[in-house]
């Protein structure tokens, strides 16, 4: 054997011990260490001839690389709508690595990997509230949770007109309708060529809203004369959390003939609080949704979730499935997931949810969900209370939206200001624009956060605003 896999064979509890202990020390530091960096990265280094060891790369790492990690699942990293690790889904993310499972069947042919994946699904359709008349998979994020949502929403719109587009190819342009997608809802259907160009754009509400104006969506459904097309809707949009109505949705579905799927990145957790649950009354009607659990669930990233309803299987089965591999068995007479979702090798990425439902369960997720709420509606309410700031967007669930008051508010001044908040370390957040006009955006979803934390960014507001208004 190698020399060097056979000292880290020789040597690995002490390599697990001090990987643990690095790991221990970074989370125990979590609230100070600092969300963004200064740091350049380093001259690139070329590959070594002969390798170091394990003990000895980690040490270079530490020096190379170590010092400009940010604390992304820190408390104060209000960017992205990236959410924290809860310590169950570290567990259980730890122990995926070291299991190594290659999740396919449920059924014991090598391995029952697939088996925790269909129960963790299960748990998670429990926790939203949706009917096991929905088949659940786990994928990297929001953009692959979208992607196969769509690839089978294009497969039945191929079926209408009976084209099977997983062998024959686009034969048509594929009509979708939209109001204020995500932007990875319109990189999917790039990459599944159905054209970002070919959405017809419904108009949103009138006001400060960025939801679905069912009147204007209808007087588009009529002009299609009957067509099929697919209907992409959203439960909680990025800039403002905004969700179309989804009774009145269900309601077309009664009238009109269409693939209706909603982006649930992180919305779709606020089933959870007992004051803003009305706003997915009726989404179970939908034909596909998208959660994405590194956001609001707090397991580590490339963790999300689709749910496709089950009447659809033969759907799925013809949009992935792998026909010219007779090792992996007939696509329908046995449960395989490498037949229902893009990626043939993957990782359990159902242990990590599966360890933290368990641990903490739907009492510790309300919690999580509720405070969010609470300390975005407080920030929301401090920067409505100060002449040098001003919402861009009431703050209707977790995300706040706002920016400098005219005339401080040109995007060049705008920017500067963010950049010099984000470039405390202390806080992070992200760019936006909201109506043409230039923004800044706090998303609330880490388990972390305090009142203590958005204590200290409104200290941080108000020490850097005189520079710039």
């Amino acid at each position: 054997m190698n020399k060097q896999l056979q000292e880290d064979l020789s040597s690995l509890e002490k390599i697990m011990q001090l990987v643990s202990e690095q790991g221990l020390s970074y989370l125990k530091q979590l609230a100070e260490r600092p969300v963004s960096t200064t740091i350049e990265a380093p001259t690139p280094a070329g590959m070594p001839g002969k390798g170091l060891g394990t003990i000895e790369t980690l040490k270079k790492f530490n020096d190379r690389w170590e010092p400009a990690m940010v604390a992304a699942s820190g408390p104060r990293y209000w960017g992205f709508v990236t959410g924290g690790t809860t310590p169950a889904s570290i567990a259980g993310d730890w122990l995926t690595t070291i299991y190594d499972q290659n999740t396919q069947s449920a059924k014991g042919d090598g391995d029952i990997s697939a088996a925790i994946e269909l129960e963790t699904t299960g748990l998670l359709r429990e926790l939203l509230g949706l009917p096991d008349i929905f088949l659940g998979g786990f994928v990297t994020g929001a953009t692959m949770s979208n992607f196969t949502c769509l690839a089978v929403a294009r497969q039945w719109l191929g079926q209408q007109s009976g084209n099977d587009i997983a062998k024959e190819g686009l034969t048509q342009k594929m009509k979708v309708l939209t109001a204020t997608p995500h932007s990875s809802s319109i990189k999917s259907l790039a990459l599944l060529g159905m054209g970002s160009s070919n959405i017809l754009p419904v108009n949103t509400m009138e006001g400060n809203r960025e939801a679905i104006d069912i009147k204007d969506l209808e007087t588009q459904i009529r002009q299609l004369n009957g067509a099929p097309f697919i209907l992409i809707s959203s439960a909680g949009t990025v800039n403002t959390v905004d969700f179309d109505d989804f009774s009145a949705i269900a309601a077309l579905r009664k009238q009109y003939h269409f693939w209706w799927h909603i982006d649930a990145a992180f919305g779709g957790f606020a089933i959870l609080s007992d004051a803003h649950k009305h706003l997915l009354k009726d989404w179970e009607q939908a034909d596909s949704i998208t959660v994405d659990c590194h956001k609001w669930l707090n397991v580590p990233y490339e963790n999300a979730a689709f749910f496709i309803k089950d009447q659809h299987r033969l759907l799925q089965v013809s949009t992935f499935q792998n026909s010219n591999a007779p090792y992996l068995g007939d696509p329908l007479e046995n449960f395989n997931y490498l037949n229902l979702l893009p990626e043939n090798s993957r990782r359990l990425k159902a242990l990590p949810v599966w360890f933290t439902l368990n641990a903490y369960g739907r009492e510790g997720y309300r919690y999580i969900v509720e405070n969010s709420i609470r300390q975005a509606h407080d920030l929301g309410a401090f920067i409505q209370s100060q002449p040098g700031l001003c919402l861009l967007a009431p703050v209707r669930l977790n995300t706040v939206c706002f920016s400098l008051p005219a005339p401080a508010n040109d995007t060049e001044n705008v920017m500067a200001f963010l950049s010099a908040l984000n470039k405390t370390g202390k806080i992070f957040m992200s760019p936006t624009h909201y109506k043409g006009q230039p923004g800044i955006r706090a998303a609330f979803v880490n388990f972390r956060t305090t009142e203590k934390d958005v204590a200290l960014v409104k200290e941080l507001l108000l020490h850097l605003l005189p520079l710039y208004t």
